[in-house]
């Protein structure tokens, strides 16, 4: 199975960041062939504290996602955290991405099954690989054309996550397309005085661990100042560095 990258900014900021982003990703998959996914969330529901930036908003976000669609040819992840966000999010993006701590909601499953889209379930830090049977079966109980699982560690409090690499090849039981989240994994959650913290050296090691697992996709939050980024940014990428950590995978 060809592997597959789903790679942009954690949430959208602005037009400018998605264009340069999405330009590099072009070039990228011109260069090496990859099959790739921009992703970028219209609305971080999740974040630490009440102050901290969410992003522009359901119908603000889908537009601006449809440009890069339009504008660049890449195929669109985003994710949802209510069920009604499921139907009109569905109408403009390739593939609806559940939050690992909703993957056990059966309503946000099912209505993202009905869609008709890739459905992509981020697993739980406070699940196994092996309890991940239940939302796949939900999904594709309620009609769900693929799913996907992505593992991004698990959580011990402490601000701290721990990455069980056996998760995978324990997912893989349930559905051959296996994603690791290469730097949601090096986060340390709320970590950094009322934000997260992370650390982005352990990206590159978290990949290519994932690959000797049998991983088959791969997920990278990328920016192109990730210190001034609006989210996550102790824990993303520097786009001048996505290319050489693709290079070491394929």
């Amino acid at each position: 199975m060809k592997p597959i990258f789903i790679a942009g900014p954690c949430v959208i900021e602005s037009a400018d960041c998605m264009e340069e982003v999405a330009r590099e990703l072009v070039r990228l998959q011109e260069k090496y062939d990859l099959d790739i996914y921009f992703k970028a969330s219209f609305d971080k529901a999740n974040r630490t504290s009440l102050s901290s930036y969410r992003g522009p908003g359901m119908e603000r976000g889908l537009q601006m996602l449809a440009d890069i669609r339009d504008k660049y040819g890449l195929r669109l992840v985003t994710d949802i955290h209510e069920s009604h966000q499921a139907e009109p999010v569905g109408r403009v993006v390739d593939v609806l991405q559940i939050p690992a701590f909703l993957c056990r909601q059966t309503d946000l499953l099912v209505a993202a099954a009905r869609t008709g889209r890739p459905v992509n379930i981020k697993k739980a830090q406070f699940l196994s690989g092996i309890d991940m049977q239940y939302p796949v079966e939900k999904c594709r109980e309620s009609g769900a054309a693929d799913v996907w699982l992505t593992e991004r560690g698990n959580i011990y409090g402490y601000n701290n996550l721990v990455v069980d690499f056996r998760n995978i090849p324990d997912m893989k039981r349930w559905t051959p397309r296996v994603i690791m989240d290469c730097t949601h994994s090096v986060q340390r959650p709320g970590g950094a005085g009322g934000k997260t913290g992370g650390n982005r050296e352990f990206v590159p090691s978290m990949a290519l661990a994932a690959k000797a697992f049998g991983a088959t996709g791969y997920f990278f939050e990328i920016h192109p100042d990730p210190e001034q980024a609006l989210s996550d940014g102790p824990n993303m990428l520097y786009l001048k560095d996505f290319e050489q950590v693709v290079k070491s995978l394929i």
